[in-house]
């Protein structure tokens, strides 16, 4: 009877004990808990800036969207952008960077950068995907806009210091490893201390028996009956010198406790072992960029690290910003028949043909006026992943005075200019722009042919020639659809010129604009160029004082209605041509097209 208490005892202390685990581990995942977020700030000690760029190491820490705070004296912008476009729109600005994060998570790190003491203020730049303009202080979430790295830009008006005060709020990381573990091993503790009574009796009901004779001549038969006869001497205490009965006794009273506590033993040191191996490779992962097999290691090669992948210059919203502002200044240039209000989105090609068209239809009442910019409907876009400048994008769209799809081109020519409307071309009747890829595609140098049957600098020169000889050796290599009447319209207007100017020479020059030539690669391994000619039409009298009549269009620029001494006119045209692949049968392809007559002088 002596084991009984002692199992008592034991069943006791392993319930308080599984109690008291159970309670640290609950407590680990509640009043114990780390706080769900942690703030670090930067210091106050930066030295005054005009600029502020947060960059992606801090943007990332932690992963997921942060909380940023922002103070600054007075009215700051908060512009998104990627970390290249940042760089280069800060360009040699005096800045200070947020770069990272201590240690400990509660500090900010600002590096400061010398340079020129003002900049433009970057409100309104077409770099950004997304600003937030507030004035004093900003509570601002960042999500990140798309995939890929992304930094912030902090600016006042560009002269005033920019807001230095920042602090950044993350989801801590800090965990409770013990919390589950120690629940799950006061839970067997307390079960297995609750059984251990219940097992010990059981185990006594099936214990060996202990009767027969002491004698020794009695048969296993006989043992077996005196077993069954005098079950009370199971029970009867052993004296005197017999104390091989009574070291059995103790085996059988102390067995299964001993059993219990060793299975337990066992579970917790699998448990605690489990989670210390789970917490060490947590807490020390594998270096970055090596590889381990058996004993060895090797550190992997430059050539078997992924390249990073290519990021288009522009994202949808960006684009479709850029978009709505071009057609609304070029809206208000058409209505007002004023150039100067395309000049913030209008240049190039584009901008010389309006402001003539302009200036045509002041005098010439019939003169058509050149095709509206519309943004309302986008049918497609080809967005460079070529990230130095000029940079350059198409837009295809199409609105209310569109019959057709409109080609439309558009150049930033340096990071802190916007995006300029360069071109517009109306897509050829029965013709479809060739299919780009999605996420941005790859700019092909003008004079780069691999994997294509010509270069854009080939192709625009093909052009050229097909544009200004009927017999062209490019004639079944260059083609247009069967609705698509450009070339044959340009050749049948510079034909009838020839047969009915009688008193006159007549030459054309359809050149290639090297400066505006831009080539894409298409989703078919081909490509597509979008490039400038410049069509020259010269007339010459025949014979001294023949008198040669002047359009009136061209007179409008030119200054008179006739001349004697010959006239030069000067069209721009602005296509787009589809360039096969190599190997590839079909015919280059005439995508858009359109002239605009942009000067006329006499000789």
């Amino acid at each position: 009877m002596i084991g009984i208490p002692v199992r008592l005892k034991t069943a006791v202390s392993l319930v308080l004990l599984g109690l008291l685990t159970l309670l640290a581990g609950i407590g680990q995942l509640t009043f114990w808990a780390p706080a769900e977020t942690v703030t670090a700030s930067a210091p106050g000690d930066s030295k005054a800036a005009p600029l502020t760029v947060i960059t992606p190491e801090v943007l990332t820490h932690q992963g997921g969207s942060r909380q940023i705070n922002i103070k600054g004296d007075g009215k700051f912008v908060v512009a998104v952008g990627r970390p290249d476009d940042v760089d280069a729109w800060v360009g040699k600005t005096a800045h200070n960077s947020v770069t990272g994060v201590s240690a400990d998570g509660k500090s900010l790190q600002v590096a400061g950068t010398d340079g020129e003491a003002t900049a433009p203020s970057p409100a309104g730049s077409d770099m950004w995907v997304q600003t937030e303009n507030a004035n004093g202080q900003l509570d601002y979430t960042f999500t990140p806009p798309a995939s890929g790295n992304w930094s912030l830009l902090l600016a006042s008006d560009g002269t005033k210091p920019a807001p230095s005060s920042v602090s950044i709020t993350y989801a801590n990381d800090a965990t409770m490893p013990w919390a589950v573990p120690l629940i799950v091993i006061g839970a067997i503790l307390i079960v297995a201390g609750a059984a251990l009574p219940f097992v010990s009796k059981f185990t006594r009901g099936r214990g060996p028996r202990r009767g027969g004779p002491r004698g020794g001549g009695n048969t296993g038969a006989d043992r077996d009956s005196v077993g069954e006869d005098t079950p009370q001497d199971s029970e009867k205490p052993l004296i005197g010198g017999d104390t091989s009965a009574g070291d059995t006794n103790k085996g059988m009273a102390g067995g299964p406790a001993l059993r219990i506590s060793l299975i337990a033993a066992a579970v917790v040191t699998a448990l605690v072992g489990g989670t210390a191996a789970g917490a060490q490779a947590a807490e020390t992962p594998s270096p970055s960029g090596s590889a381990t097999t058996g004993s060895g290691s090797a550190t992997a090669s430059p050539a078997g690290v992924a390249a990073a992948p290519a990021v288009p210059v522009l994202v949808d919203a960006q684009l479709k910003r850029i978009l709505d502002q071009v057609a609304g200044a070029v809206t208000a240039g058409d209505a007002a028949r004023d150039a100067s209000k395309l000049a913030p989105r209008v240049d190039g090609t584009e901008l010389q043909v309006r402001t003539q068209n302009y200036k045509i239809r002041s005098q010439v009442a019939t003169h058509e006026a050149r095709m509206p910019v519309r943004s309302s409907k986008l049918l497609g876009s080809v967005i460079s992943t070529q990230r130095t400048w000029p940079r350059t994008v198409i837009a295809l769209t199409q609105g209310d005075g569109n019959v057709v799809p409109q080609v439309l081109t558009l150049v930033q020519a340096s990071p802190r200019e916007n995006y300029k409307l360069k071109s517009t071309s109306p897509l050829q009747p029965g013709t479809s722009f060739p299919a780009i890829p999605l996420g941005g595609t790859a700019q092909l140098a003008a004079g780069d042919k691999t994997g294509l049957q010509y270069s854009g600098t080939e192709a625009m020169a093909a052009l050229g020639d097909r544009l200004t000889k009927a017999d062209s050796a490019f004639k079944d290599k260059l083609v247009e659809g069967t609705n698509s009447p450009y070339i044959a319209d340009v050749l049948d207007y510079q034909a009838s010129t020839v047969k009915s100017g009688t008193n006159g020479d007549f030459t054309f020059t359809h050149t290639p604009s090297p400066a505006d030539t831009a080539v894409f690669r298409t989703s078919d391994g081909g490509a597509v160029v979008v490039g400038k000619l410049d069509f020259n039409f010269t007339s010459k009298p025949k014979a001294d004082g023949d008198t040669l009549t002047v359009d009136k269009a061209a007179a409008v620029l030119a200054g008179g209605d006739s001349t004697k001494v010959g006239l030069v006119q000067t069209f721009s045209e602005s296509v787009a041509i589809y360039i096969p692949p190599a190997g590839s049968t079909a015919p280059m392809k005439l995508v858009a097209a359109v002239r605009g007559l942009v000067g006329a002088s006499f000789q």
